[in-house]
């Protein structure tokens, strides 16, 4: 059964090392929250908003070891006054049918972006 999980961070600069930083502490958490091994994983689909252009996210993702899922980035549509420097992801997974809810993560700031999906306590 194919199912998706959403995240979302904000990168603290518009350099190699943040987006990065920023990219793997995102998808670690989501790994690690619905407790998933890479090989369910799909494919991702990763945006990041405009003023992020230094590198792309789906690289720091290749360094992890997810070198042979497919990946796309593309820039977030540009939204007067919208929060800056964030990388969402959209991860389709494939899962058994009797596995639990899937948890989402929107990391620090970005839990404005999407409350109805953060996990308050984190």
């Amino acid at each position: 059964m194919v199912r998706a999980v959403r995240g979302a961070i904000v990168a603290h600069e518009n350099t190699e090392r943040a987006i990065f930083e920023a990219t793997q502490t995102l998808l670690r958490a989501i790994v690690e929250k619905n407790q998933l091994s890479v090989d369910s994983v799909v494919s991702v689909f990763i945006t990041a908003t405009a003023d992020l252009n230094a590198a792309f996210p789906a690289y720091a993702a290749r360094e992890m070891g997810w070198d042979r899922i497919p990946m796309l980035c593309a820039q977030e549509i540009q939204v007067p006054g919208s929060m800056a420097r964030v990388i969402r992801v959209l991860i389709h997974l494939n899962l058994d049918e009797g596995a639990g809810a899937l948890r989402h993560q929107y990391l620090g700031e970005t839990r404005k972006l999407r409350p109805d999906l953060s996990e308050a306590k984190e």
